[in-house]
């Protein structure tokens, strides 16, 4: 009897497929039956190879074996989920299989993770792939009505391939090159996030090198309104128009109305759904990734990862259906009684992988109460964006007057609604949250004015007002910032713009707080003194966001066919040998700046000659060549102790372990000797020092 395995990205998707086609049976790594076997990755099974494994001289951080860049690409399976590579393995070799089911996430990614496993085990059986926008039960057993053969996803693995390799050669010869010039802490540089890391640093210079002016106006207070004039520099003319004119008559001179709508939001892609989540809840951008993804893999949301925000043009019924539970389960509010606008929202055009963000029909059947909190308040977001974009047009009135009085010129201006529309939504929101979000000023309404009208004996007073600087970036405004970078820049008909993707922006972000670059303060993300020393080291190549946004926008047109795997890589390889060729050496000065230059030296590596020098966990080999220089049989030397074994002299270590239990002996140092030992399943391998034993003589 043959089989069909299917392959998913997570256990829990695995869990979900399984129950829809009938594969019951557990399994060691699987599930079985109904003539499927499903079984699953745990995220990245498989890895780029790290550059130890192409070349002993690559072992070694030094400037001499840069730029790395390998002729063949080697992959390695990740050590802590070997087993579950094992099971698939075998799955794939399993002479019952006959075909196998790519069912891991739709994307980019999703295709990198479900080929590597596939190529590194070395099948060869026919591929179907699974492209799903909801885990809904209708939607799994359409995806499988309708699979695809594998080849038409080839592109979208060769746009994952580059990605990948990109950041590989970007990455580790970037940080090791600059690592290694400035010999302080490691200096991460990344495709994605250095250009970020600039932008901040940027935005924190210009707020720096803001220099506030004072300015002045001048106010009368008429008919219960508070006309100003425009800004004045000199607090003196201020308060000479406000003297010209205390108690005297105003009159209106002019009076300009106008109707205004403000057309409905486009419902969610990532990104937005972030930001909103970002300034509304003050989540950051991989919380909310993590908590729709979360409610993706419950059926309640369609995919998170997609910067679409439309329904394709078949979903007309199903966005009815939707918002109709949406009344039920989640708002609680009668329905306005408008007519919600589909056809709005529905655009096949702008439909690429995936489309928008929105609940699912399961909401009508799910215990919502059961929902934790965060995941709440993201569905909550979703549910209330689909209401308020097929929702109605706010419409409102401005009003603008001026008013002479001695003289001058004072304005004033208000406003008033005429249809709530789509904002009736947005204030439910917030009234069911009480959110954190910044209020807006309200605009007064005017009294009911026309030309000619006169007010007699009016106040007077005048108000001082600075300047404001740019302000920091918050994460709601950085994601905004890295979807729009280089963008100004673009033509219109280019594919994608900006820094990263929908997906992988919110860990760009959490890797630079890692490392120490950028710093969380309340809602504001400010780089660290180390961020900025960075960016003030760094080229323009590695930092300018308008390369990396050409990057993007290069992967995208691999994935669609229309720009060939090996040009962009090409592309990323003269950008690192020249990086490398360009930058050999800096100045002493330049090299303290990390703390690099400070380091005191114990001596020379006798392995390679290399400087031994003091570090945060020991001394260690500048050269990295893999001499363990901070210990000798099995005890952690001193700093005197290490001086001493590297100028060749006897050193006396206490408490040696041995078979009878501990000892003391004098270690005399007679060359370098190899080691290699097995941990957690991989080969650790280095140099030690070769010793001999001398024991201290016996007080009589």
């Amino acid at each position: 009897m043959m089989a069909v395995l299917v392959v998913t990205e997570k256990p829990s998707v695995a869990q979900s497929i399984a129950r829809v086609i009938g594969a019951g049976e557990r399994k060691d790594g699987y599930m079985e039956g109904n003539g499927y076997l499903v079984s699953w990755c745990i995220g990245h099974l498989v890895e780029l190879a790290q550059p130890d494994a192409y070349s002993d001289a690559w072992k070694k951080w030094n400037y001499e074996c840069l730029p790395m860049i390998p002729e063949q690409w080697q992959t390695e399976v990740k050590s802590g989920t070997a087993a579950q590579y094992k099971v698939l393995k075998n799955l794939m070799h399993n002479d019952r299989v006959d075909t196998v089911v790519e069912a891991t996430d739709a994307g980019r990614e999703g295709e990198l993770i479900f080929r590597l496993v596939y190529d590194q085990a070395g099948c060869r059986k026919p591929i179907k792939r699974l492209w799903i926008s909801s885990m809904e039960e209708s939607a799994i057993r359409e995806g499988f009505a309708n699979l695809q053969p594998g080849s038409d996803y080839d592109n979208l693995y060769h746009s994952a391939l580059c990605r990948q390799r990109a950041d590989w050669l970007v990455g580790l010869n970037g940080t090791r090159l600059f690592t290694v010039l400035y010999g302080g802490k490691v200096l991460k540089v990344g495709r994605v996030q250095t250009p970020t890391l600039a932008m901040l640093v940027e935005r924190e210079e210009k707020i720096r090198n803001f220099r506030k002016e004072p300015y002045y106006t001048a106010h009368i207070l008429a008919g219960g309104m508070d006309a100003a004039t425009e800004k004045i520099a000199e607090k003196v003319q201020a308060e000479s128009i406000a003297a010209a004119s205390e108690g005297k008559t105003a009159t209106v001179v002019s009076v300009t109305k106008e109707k205004k709508t403000v057309q409905p939001p486009k419902l969610y892609d990532l990104t937005t759904l972030q930001r909103d989540a970002n300034r509304i809840f003050g989540f950051t951008a991989k919380q909310t990734l993590e908590y729709t993804q979360s409610l993706y893999e419950k059926k309640l949301v369609t995919y998170p990862r997609t910067d679409s925000q439309y329904l394709s043009d078949d979903m007309e019924d199903t966005a009815r259906n939707v918002i109709g539970a949406v009344y039920k389960a989640i708002l609680f509010e009668e329905p306005s009684g408008a007519e919600p606008d589909v056809r709005r929202v529905m655009d096949s055009k702008k439909v690429t992988d995936h489309h928008a963000i929105i609940p699912t029909m399961e909401i009508a059947k799910a215990d919502l109460a059961t929902v934790p909190e965060g995941e709440m308040r993201i569905l909550s977001l979703a549910a209330n964006r689909l209401l308020c974009a097929t929702g109605e047009k706010h419409e409102y009135e401005t009003v603008r007057a001026e008013l002479d009085c001695g003289g001058a010129v004072f304005s004033v201006s208000g406003k008033s609604v005429i249809r709530n529309g789509w904002k009736d939504f947005e204030a439910a929101l917030k009234r069911s949250y009480k959110t954190t979000e910044d209020k807006e000023k309200e605009d007064r309404k005017l009294p009911e004015l026309s030309e000619g009208m006169v007010f007699e004996g009016v106040r007077t007073n005048v108000t001082e007002h600075f300047t404001q600087p740019p302000k920091h970036f918050t994460e709601d405004s950085l994601l905004s910032a890295m979807e729009r970078a280089g963008a100004e820049d673009m033509g219109d008909d280019v594919e994608r713009k900006g820094l990263g993707t929908p997906a992988t922006r919110a860990d760009v972000i959490e890797k630079l707080v890692k490392d120490g670059f950028v710093k969380r303060e309340k809602k504001q993300m400010l780089p660290t003194e180390d961020g900025v020393k960075l960016i003030t080291v760094l080229p323009d190549v590695v930092k300018s966001p308008q390369l990396t946004a050409d990057w993007e926008n290069a992967l995208t047109l691999v994935a669609k066919g229309e720009y060939p795997m090996q040009a962009f890589m090409d592309g990323i390889t003269d950008l690192v040998n020249g990086l490398v060729q360009t930058y050999h050496s800096i100045s002493d000065e330049q090299k303290s700046m990390f703390g690099g230059g400070a380091q005191e030296v114990f001596g020379k590596c006798p392995k390679c000659g290399g400087d031994v020098v003091k570090g945060k966990f020991g001394a260690y080999c500048k050269n990295k060549c893999g001499m363990n220089v901070s210990r000798a049989m099995g005890a952690a030397l001193t700093d005197s102790q290490v001086k001493s074994l590297l100028d060749g002299k006897k050193i006396l270590v206490k408490g040696l372990k041995g078979k009878k239990g501990s000892y003391d002996a004098y270690l005399i140092p007679e060359g370098v000797e190899d080691f290699s030992y097995t941990k957690d399943g991989k080969e650790v391998k280095g140099s030690q020092y070769k010793v001999k034993l001398e024991f201290p003589k016996k007080k009589k």
